[in-house]
């Protein structure tokens, strides 16, 4: 049963980097967007998104249900100790979800819009590097269950030169994934072009942060960098993830919309596994006590057979649902 629950964890946390982390890497471009095709940029985002962002980030409803009901030490532990980050993670999310619905569906545009889409890429950037933040700080090795003060224990595991650097790593892998995916919703020969140009700045900074992650660390004092090549099958995976970057580049030069979505998602599903593996099935280290795994903080037997059932049937219910709403909505695209 509990092989069963953690593909779902799983597939739950890889659907919603690739949806709805494309949502928030969607907002971080049009932060950056040049005031010259400003407005075309959040139309194009505003039509690519409207359909699907609510179930986006159903996957994070799902993965967040499995947590807390096959592995509530984990949720208990990640919810007291990384309470700072999760609320200004949710603060974000509320509020970039509110903006976005705000703006795209008043019928009245007037200045109120300007700080919609202020409050809506904002947001995205901070949801995206919180992300960061708060994965960072579980594969830091830095959580302490007996802190010597405030700082130490709530502060400091989370906000520091190699969670910072995973931040960085992630809005950049958010970013990759939306560049990627507004390629096939631009009509326009000129968005189009635009959105080829993003993605492959994206695509350099997505490398050149993947670095800086393992420089971090070890400037940082922890060992992220000596677990992570010290398996091999992770080194395959950051290896074959590296040659499909010529492949991906030469998909998304060629303008080539569903094409260049799945080469993209190969490409963040490598990146994603590599350190899934190195971990397994550690999710949550600390420094002064045992690391919280998979394993050993799972639910009861008969909690984690009603769950498997629930997700069963759900699936039969939502996957479904979910190629309909593509199917109808994106088909173009």
């Amino acid at each position: 049963m509990i092989s069963i629950i953690i593909f779902f964890l799983l597939v739950s946390i890889i659907i919603y980097v690739l949806l709805g982390g494309a949502d928030f890497g969607a907002g971080i471009i049009e932060l950056f967007a040049g005031p010259k095709n400003k407005q075309q940029t959040i139309k194009v985002i505003n039509d690519a998104i409207a359909p699907v962002w609510e179930a986006n980030h159903m996957w994070l409803i799902i993965a967040v249900v499995i947590l807390f009901n096959a592995f509530p030490k984990i949720y208990t532990t990640v919810s007291v100790y990384l309470y700072i980050p999760l609320i200004i993670l949710l603060l974000g999310i509320v509020l970039r979800g509110t903006s976005f619905v705000f703006r795209h569906y008043d019928a009245y545009k007037d200045s109120s819009h300007k700080i919609y889409n202020i409050v809506f890429a904002v947001s995205s950037l901070t949801v995206s590097f919180t992300f960061g933040l708060i994965i960072g700080a579980l594969m830091s090795n830095k959580l302490t269950a007996y802190p010597a003060n405030f700082y130490d224990g709530y502060i400091h595991p989370w906000l520091n030169i190699f969670t910072i650097s995973v931040g960085a790593f992630v809005t950049a892998l958010f970013t990759f994934a939306a560049s990627v995916y507004l390629i096939g919703e631009a009509l326009n020969p000129e968005d189009k072009k635009a959105f080829i140009t993003k993605a492959k700045i994206a695509s350099i900074t997505l490398v050149c942060t993947g670095g800086v992650v393992f420089i971090s660390s070890v400037i940082d004092g922890n060992d992220f960098m000596l677990v992570f090549l010290s398996n091999w099958k992770s080194q395959a995976l950051i290896i074959a993830s590296t040659l499909a970057i010529p492949f991906t580049w030469k998909i998304i030069s060629l303008g080539m919309g569903w094409m260049a979505r799945a080469f993209a998602g190969v490409h963040i599903v490598l990146v994603l596994s590599a350190f899934y593996v190195a971990f397994f099935p550690v999710v949550v280290r600390f420094k002064d006590m045992e690391s919280l795994t998979l394993f050993n903080s799972a639910a009861p037997e008969i909690t984690l057979i009603y769950l498997v059932y629930a997700l069963l049937i759900g699936s039969c219910i939502i996957f479904p649902m979910l190629g309909y709403l593509m199917k109808v909505f994106k088909h173009n695209a």
